[in-house]
């Protein structure tokens, strides 16, 4: 009589006491998801988990503040902090003295990981957050993809093409930037509960590279990191303990670690200071994310209609108070001893029309990049590899050989001794209010969504590449307008904004939509879907802190089987 042969061992995740991991099984999956790793990301979770609670806590009563009428502001109480000439960030690793152009980009896929290390700029900030839709596919995938960057193995094979990538002579220096602190992962949970994201990746990115990475590219320093959203010194105090837990447990020096800080809410603004402050030994400067900046000026100001700000196109850099952000970040930073990063060049290369092409290098790309380097920037962004010559030549120009300006006492603001005040941080912005501003914003708001739910968090559009961030600005800009009734240019007839208004826009804006992408791309898309969320969060009674956390269930797939079945 035969018997039954014993079930072979389930395919799951070996995970420590605590641990669930709820995302698909893979086997590529589970050389990152290692049980030492999972515990490494677990004690970071329990350490600092009651930190992270409290200090969203604050977030939502300043919030509250905001909203009752209270002004942002340098604190009282750090301004020892603030007017002491007695302190400087650590000195700067030789590795990163040169970081005039940085590439970002979503750290998975693949290809375009190793397209941006190949790039020609400095450095590339592979990105977890908002170039990344956080599906447990681009998340996983995403981590294999750093830690083969970092070994210097990672290829991609293009069968279609029948082409192979590898990673080039001199490839960029590799930044890392997690999600923010507000941001939770459905798939790890930790005593019951989904981890905090930011730690998870962080923690498994450099439990596995750590090594590899400081006796490579970080030439004895490392890894490096940008760290987003921040509104609060209180939060750069947490990555502080995070990084010196880091360090110990590897048992590497204590400011080996460094991270750039994306100064990117207007709360963060009135703690540039502190921040470098609490991250002295592991600071590797400042940058002015300057798109969420925007959409943190109205999230800031949301119960406020004296601050409604005027089409997206029209709030640059000339704006007064972006004006004033960015310089003193640069005086701030320079002061410190610490690079300070120019914002982003969201522009794509226009393929088939030369001459367009070239006036949008010269109008959006050459004049914003030398008004960065002569105010004093050390270096900027770009979201496209396409860009990076003309950026460079541009800062290479000014420089005339030097790595960066924070010693050269350089830049028109701070020749110029320009006092910043809290009244310039805070002018509210000019310029008109449109109907087509509100299609424009619905128009990308509703593509981008749709991408996003189809996993893509990075999406070209229009000629330039949006995000998360800049999607966040289309959405927080028309829930103003029809929060506070705003009046809308429609062609030389004021309209005033109204949730009716809005309805029709979007159904026509869908159309239009339908006609660009084709109806079949419109029908497999999430389209429809994405309209249904735009519309709402646009009219919505309080508006939402963040699109991707609303939007966050939408693209969690649960595999319950994946770990806890195998701990017998």
């Amino acid at each position: 009589m035969a018997t039954n042969a014993a079930a072979p061992p389930c395919p799951c995740y070996d995970t420590p006491e605590g641990v669930d991991i709820l995302g698909r099984y893979d086997p590529e999956f589970a050389a990152i998801l290692t049980r030492d790793a999972l515990a490494f990301v677990a004690g970071l979770q329990r350490e600092f988990r009651g930190a992270v609670r409290y200090a969203m806590e604050r977030r939502r009563e300043a919030q509250r503040r905001y909203d009752a009428g209270e002004l942002p502001r340098f604190d009282p109480a750090t301004r020892p902090v603030r007017e002491a000439g007695g302190w400087a960030c650590a000195p700067v690793p030789p590795a990163i003295a040169d970081r005039t152009v940085e590439i970002t980009g979503p750290a998975e896929p693949r290809k375009m990981v190793i397209n941006a290390l190949n790039s020609g700029a400095k450095v590339f900030m592979a990105d977890f957050e908002d170039a990344l839709s956080p599906t447990w596919e681009n998340l996983m995938r995403g981590q294999v993809n750093l830690r083969d960057a970092v070994a210097g193995t990672i290829t991609y094979r293009d069968a279609a093409r029948g082409r192979e990538y590898r990673l080039g002579d001199r490839p960029a220096t590799l930044f890392v930037r997690p999600r923010g602190w507000h941001l939770p992962e459905a798939h790890v949970l930790v005593d019951g509960e989904p981890a905090i994201g930011c730690l998870v990746d962080f923690g498994l990115y450099f439990f596995h590279s750590h090594a590899a990475f400081r006796s490579g590219q970080g030439a004895g320093f490392g890894p490096f990191f940008y760290l987003p959203k921040m509104e609060h010194s209180r939060e750069a105090r947490i990555w502080k303990g995070v990084f010196e837990r880091a360090e110990k447990e590897a048992g590497i020096g204590r400011g080996s670690i460094r991270a750039t800080v994306l100064v990117e809410t207007l709360p963060a603004v009135f703690q540039m200071e502190e921040i470098l402050h609490e991250l002295r030994d592991h600071s590797a400067g400042l940058n002015c994310g300057r798109w969420d900046y925007i959409f943190s000026y109205v999230k800031t100001f949301r119960a406020r209609p004296d601050r409604l700000l005027p089409d997206r196109a029209l709030v640059g850099m000339a704006q007064h108070f972006m004006r004033s952000y960015s310089h003193l970040l640069i005086q701030t930073c320079h002061r410190r001893g610490v690079h300070a990063m120019g914002g982003m060049a969201a522009q794509i290369p226009i393929k088939d029309d030369a001459a367009a092409n070239e006036a949008a290098l010269e109008l959006l790309v050459r004049k914003d990049k030398l008004r960065e380097v002569r105010a004093g920037h050390d270096g900027t962004w770009a979201a496209h590899p396409g860009l990076i010559p003309a950026i460079r030549e541009v800062f290479e120009g000014h420089l005339g050989g030097r790595p960066n300006q924070i010693d050269a006492a350089a830049g028109d603001a701070a020749r110029a001794g320009v006092a910043v005040t809290e009244e310039d941080l805070l002018q509210p912005p000019r310029g008109a209010r449109t109907v087509e501003g509100l299609r424009h914003n619905t128009r990308v708001g509703v593509q981008y969504v749709a991408a996003w739910l189809s996993g893509s968090g990075s999406v070209p559009l229009y000629n330039l590449m949006e995000d998360a961030a800049t999607a966040e600005i289309s959405r927080v800009q028309n829930w103003q307008w029809l929060r506070h009734g705003a009046v809308l240019d429609a062609g030389g007839v004021e309209v005033r904004a109204t949730p009716e208004l809005l309805a029709r826009v979007v159904e026509e804006e869908m159309a239009r939509v339908e006609a660009e992408v084709g109806a079949e791309r419109f029908r497999r898309g999430r389209y429809a879907e994405a309209g249904r969320i735009f519309s709402r969060q646009c009219t919505a009674p309080e508006l939402d802190d963040f699109l991707t956390l609303d939007a966050y269930n939408l693209i969690v797939v649960h595999h319950p089987g994946a770990s806890s079945p195998c701990k017998l």
